[in-house]
This record gives C-alpha cells, structure tokens and sequence, in this order.
C-alpha cells in the first residue's frame, strides 16, 4: 500500500489532523501532568494563592516561556492548516495559555498550592511574545530558550525540587536557565554575521531551597533551616544557535530544528549575580 504524505493531503484533512492531534496530546500532556505533579496532593475547594515572591520569580520566567513555545509550534501548525497570518498568530499563538491556564486550574484545586494571577499574567506574556513576533515580522526573531545543569539542592529537597531527571526539569529552579536569544542578521540584514548566530541574554537563580526562604519543615514534622545558603539572582550573556535559519531541504529537518530551538545551544557565557560575582563560563 503506498503511503500518504503530508502534502497529498487536502486542506480539510490537514485540518482535522492539527486539531485532532491537538485534542489527543492536549489530554495526554494534563494525564502526565497530574500524574508527576499532582496525584499525591489533597484537592479542596478552587482558592488563589499569591506566589509572586517564590522562586525568586524563575517560576514565572518559567511560565512564560511554556505559552511561549507552545504558541510557536502552534502558529506553525495553524500555518500548515491553511489559516492566514492574523488567524494563525491569535489562534495558534494561544495554545500556551489554553494549556497553561489548564495548568493553574489544576493549582487552584490543589491544597498544597492555589491559582496565581501572577501566573496568568505570565502565560500571557509568553503567548504574546509569540503572536507579537508573527503580527509584526511573520517570523520569531527573538526565542524564549531553556537550559538545565543539575544543582545539589535537589538532593537536599527531593519531594520539593525533584527526587529524579525528570521531575528536576520541571521543578528544580536552581538548575534551570531562561533565555531571550535575538537573531543577529534579522536585524541588521546587510551584516556580515552568520545568519544563524544569535546573541542571548539569560536569567536564572540559586540557592534556592523554598519558595520564599530557605527554612521549611519535612514529612517528619522536623524543621530545617538552610538560611545560611544565600539566594542569588543570575544574568548571563552568550552566544547562541538559531537552529531554524540554518538552510536545509529536509521538512523533517526543519521541524526538528524548530523543536531544538527551545533550548539554548552550550556555549562561553559571562555571568553576573547579585551577590556581585562577575563570572565567566566555557559552557552554559
């Protein structure tokens, strides 16, 4: 039997293929959510919780970037429907805050945390990041990246900050790094910078053993004061690899290149903190 490519497909099929594979990942990514996150959690009434001091606010970056990328895959699957650029920028650019928004109604029935408007306030901010970029450029010319290095805080806090790989992705804010990276040559054409160089700016954080202080009691009811590990703030500049402008023929490249995009490649950085150290990294 020969197979059907992509392309043979009409617009009504292409259609029905972005939307019905959205409603399967969709439930699929909230089943896993609340499976990692949220199972082992008392649920109670819908209540808010202002978290916007926590974290020293990388959980927020976090969100952002979230909409952020969700919103481009999705204004590129509204693209490959057949919608037009207002159309794919508003509808698929809004992914990110469906499912973020998702997301903190899971928080606000949690009694171990609650919905945050700071939280909102963020995945639209990601969302608009992406949909602003399309309305203005049909392009994204500055990416929203992420990057991870494991921190030993983790194994202090294991239920707090992740007892394994992939629940530190997630919930460990001491080893994670959110970046803007701006391409070079979208901004000024005539350079002579590689189309593919991006300069980034990056924001992360340490330290970091609760939400907003370092002292907090376990499962056994005993309290532990960590007070004495300072909680720094960290900016960082680099260079980057914007994979989508590196020229290929391949459709499956350039969809794989779009998807590596959401992390920042290693590379040397400079790094600032506000414990006032001015530091310099071969690989970030």
């Amino acid at each position: 039997m020969q197979a059907i490519s992509a392309d043979s497909l009409s617009l009504k099929q292409k259609r029905a293929l972005v939307f019905g594979g959205n409603a399967v990942a969709y439930a699929g990514t909230m089943t896993g959510l609340y499976s990692l996150w949220y199972k082992n959690y008392d649920l109670g009434p819908f209540h808010f919780f202002n978290d916007n001091r926590d974290w020293l606010q990388m959980d927020k970056v976090g969100h952002a970037y979230s909409c952020y990328y969700e919103g481009v895959v999705g204004i590129k699957m509204m693209k490959y429907a057949g919608y037009s650029d207002k159309t794919a920028a508003f509808v698929g650019g809004s992914y990110g805050f469906l499912i973020q928004t998702t997301v903190e109604i899971f928080d606000g029935f949690s009694q171990e945390w609650g919905a945050s408007t700071g939280d909102v306030i963020a995945n639209f901010a990601g969302s608009s990041i992406a949909i602003g970029q399309h309305l203005a450029w049909h392009e994204q010319r500055i990416w929203m990246k992420y990057s991870y290095y494991p921190s030993p805080y983790a194994e202090i806090r294991p239920n707090a900050l992740g007892s394994n790989f992939p629940e530190s992705l997630l919930k460990d804010y001491n080893a994670q790094t959110y970046w803007l990276s701006t391409n070079i040559r979208s901004f000024i054409p005539d350079s002579k910078f590689p189309a593919w160089l991006n300069i980034a700016v990056g924001y992360g954080a340490d330290g970091m053993l609760g939400g907003d202080d370092n002292i907090y009691t376990d499962s056994d009811g005993i309290v532990n004061d960590y007070s004495n590990i300072a909680r720094t703030r960290q900016f960082y500049l680099s260079p980057d690899i914007d994979f989508t402008r590196i020229p290929t023929n391949s459709k499956a490249l350039k969809i794989g290149f779009t998807l590596l995009n959401c992390l920042k490649f290693p590379l040397p950085a400079l790094e600032y903190n506000t414990s006032g150290d001015l530091d310099f990294h071969w690989f970030h």
